[in-house]
């Protein structure tokens, strides 16, 4: 990993990265979807196909969470979920990632990616009760669910910081390895006496 990324962040650079992120996932994502609002809703049964059926574009409502999660819930249970409790976890992570002592760029990157994308749904969820999701990718039938932008930023965390979980376990073991082939040998087991 290179030193960058396991070097303290400073509380000022979390500011300006948080700030500067969170605002262009959620003009690139509301901007999206009040896009998709007015022109797309006659999409709804019918989608647009693009760049060879690669990419398509079709207006759904999501009430559950990520891929239509927990939309089988009650409305109460939902809005208390996905509105409330999932609201106070956004404003946890920023606040941890603006406020702890040491935060290192690779644990920052994610969690800031993370809480960027979720406030753009949550925005929905406030305003409408359900998360505006318009885009779909694949190829044939492997295709994914319906998302918006917001989701990709909340997946492009998630990726981060599996890539960073799984190289800093490498590194663990390398260090390990490294440590454990520099131990000093058993010391020679001399007998005592009478053990001849």
């Amino acid at each position: 990993m290179p030193a960058s990324s396991v070097r303290p962040m400073s509380r000022k650079s979390r500011l300006v990265w948080l700030l500067g992120v969170t605002f262009l996932a959620l003009v690139l994502d509301q901007a999206s979807k009040i896009y998709a609002m007015n022109w797309l809703t006659q999409t709804a049964n019918d989608p647009i196909s693009c760049l060879a059926d690669t990419l398509r574009v079709q207006y759904a409502h999501n009430d559950g969470a990520f891929l239509s999660l927990m939309s089988s819930l009650s409305n109460d249970v939902r809005f208390w979920v996905l509105t409330v409790i999932n609201g106070v976890v956004l404003i946890g992570l920023a606040v941890y990632l603006l406020l702890a002592r040491e935060v290192t760029a690779a644990n920052f990157v994610p969690l800031m990616l993370v809480v960027a994308g979720g406030l753009g749904n949550l925005i929905d969820r406030i305003r409408f009760g359900y998360v505006i999701d318009f885009l779909n990718v694949g190829i044939g039938g492997l295709r994914t669910g319906i998302f918006n932008i917001a989701d990709m930023f909340i997946t492009a965390g998630f990726i981060v910081m599996a890539v960073v979980l799984i190289r800093g376990e490498k590194e663990q073991a390398a260090v390990k390895k490294t440590l454990n082939s520099h131990e000093s040998p058993d010391p020679v087991h001399v007998p005592r006496e009478g053990q001849i």
